[in-house]
């Protein structure tokens, strides 16, 4: 095809596209973004042994722990789809060991203890599909305080060895379950 040839396709695509097409517009970003917390007990370049896949909801301005994530419930530990937590190898949360493999991460939040439940139905959103037949451990831990408001739900590893723990923050509430592996 020669010089002209293409000139005059171009034009003609051009002189016959709408006058008013614009950029794609985005929509329906979501307001909890999903995110993956890696626990690397040898450190960064390090193989992981725990894999959270969770979704962050942001407090905005609401009470959610007691408020809209009533005290009491079971709860996806996080927004949209159940939180899972694949585990490399076997660990021990708390006092029950949990074997490699992939979990349900749930939790019932109240206001001096949690209580973490690993689930082996996967793939549900929210709780709504919870079993508690599929329940493999459930762990009490107490609640603390956050030294600062945590405005987005957060799951962080902190520590190696039998000082390892998994954390869980929102608003003013720090929950920290111990492990060892």
């Amino acid at each position: 095809m020669n010089k002209l040839n293409f000139f005059l396709i171009a034009l003609m695509a051009w002189c016959i596209m709408p006058a008013d097409v614009t950029a794609q517009k985005i929509t329906g970003l979501d307001a909890s973004p999903a995110d993956i917390a890696y626990f690397r007990p040898g450190g960064r370049n390090a193989d992981p042994l725990i894999k959270v896949i969770y979704s962050r909801p942001a407090k905005k301005g609401r009470t959610m722990l007691g408020g809209t994530e009533a005290y009491g419930k079971v709860w996806r530990t996080g927004a949209n789809e159940t939180t899972e937590i694949k585990l490399f190898k076997d660990v021990t949360f708390g006092d029950k060991l949990i074997k490699a493999g992939t979990y349900s991460l749930y939790s019932i939040p109240d206001k001096n203890e949690w209580t973490i439940i690993f689930n082996t139905k996967l793939d549900t959103w929210g709780a709504y599909a919870y079993d508690e037949k599929a329940d493999i451990a459930r762990i009490k831990v107490p609640a603390g305080k956050t030294d600062e408001e945590a405005e987005y739900f957060t799951i962080m590893f902190d520590g190696t060895g039998d000082k390892a723990v998994m954390i869980l923050a929102w608003e003013n509430t720090l929950v920290k379950v111990p492990l060892k592996y």
